[in-house]
């Protein structure tokens, strides 16, 4: 198609009503009618039909001679992120910590009594067992699975600790129920979970449990290591911060567009 050509069903008012909504950004949260005529090409009294039937609408208030939007404005998007689900929200994060870190990290969720992985960014392999979206391991000897086993009431861990299989995976694995509720306890109190080849030899894992707007514990971020590259205490000095801050903006998004439960869409999980 020619440069400068639209088809044939393209509203070219519409754009242009656009082009005046984008006009006010941070930098320019207020913009009298001639700003708003430079900043969007259109005539003074092209910008000023757009900007008092945005008025009208509710979208944009004005003093008589500087216009501002209003907070209806955020209903425009609202439709988008409200169908957002929290691994298409988490994951651009996880790349940027990845990138940052230069190790794997993923997003799970607690399913009964397994985590289940619902979003990951790999690097490089560093388990015997493939890891993928759907992946899953009991809870209670992973990071991930005890961050998210802590913030549960002391008498559901109980129970869920009673039922679990406690069989050692390798000579590191906590296996006494009141050991591990002892974990789960100094987990809570801290606020993330270190576990040290308890899932698998020469593997260290540390996770941050990730809250929506009501202070609900909805998933975990991980982010495990080689035992043989990583002491435990420099996966608390070196990848904890940058993994609370992560999970800092996660919750940040969340916050926002409030879809802490679409976690599990199209893994068939649940909390």
């Amino acid at each position: 198609m020619p440069a400068g050509t639209r088809e044939p069903h393209f509203v070219r008012s519409f754009e242009r009503g656009l082009a005046v909504i984008r006009a006010f950004d941070a930098d320019h949260p207020e913009l009298t009618l001639s700003e708003v005529a430079r900043v969007t090409d259109l005539t003074r009294a092209a910008a000023r039909r757009f900007l008092l039937t945005l008025f009208d609408l509710g979208y944009v208030e004005t003093d008589g001679r500087m216009f501002r939007l209003t907070p209806r404005v955020l209903e425009l998007g609202y439709s988008y992120l409200s169908g957002v689900t929290l691994p298409e929200i988490a994951e651009p994060h996880l790349e940027q910590l990845v990138a940052r870190i230069r190790e794997s990290s993923s997003l799970c969720v607690l399913d009964g009594d397994d985590v289940v992985y619902v979003a990951r960014v790999p690097t490089h392999r560093i388990m015997t067992a493939t890891i993928t979206v759907g992946t899953r391991f009991p809870a209670h000897v992973t990071s991930v699975g005890r961050v998210l086993l802590a913030q549960l009431p002391d008498e559901e861990i109980t129970v869920r600790l009673a039922r679990a299989d406690l069989r050692p995976l390798t000579a590191r694995t906590i296996g006494s129920a009141d050991l591990l509720r002892a974990e789960l306890r100094r987990v809570r109190r801290q606020g993330y979970a270190i576990v040290d080849q308890e899932l698998e030899e020469g593997l260290r894992s540390v996770a941050v449990p990730v809250r929506d707007r009501d202070g609900e514990a909805v998933a975990a971020v991980n982010v495990p290591v080689h035992a043989s590259r990583n002491s435990v205490e420099s996966v608390r000095r070196d990848l904890l911060p940058h993994l609370l801050a992560t999970v800092a903006r996660i919750e940040a998004d969340l916050r926002i567009t409030g879809r802490a439960r679409g976690a599990s869409r199209g893994t068939g999980t649940h909390r």
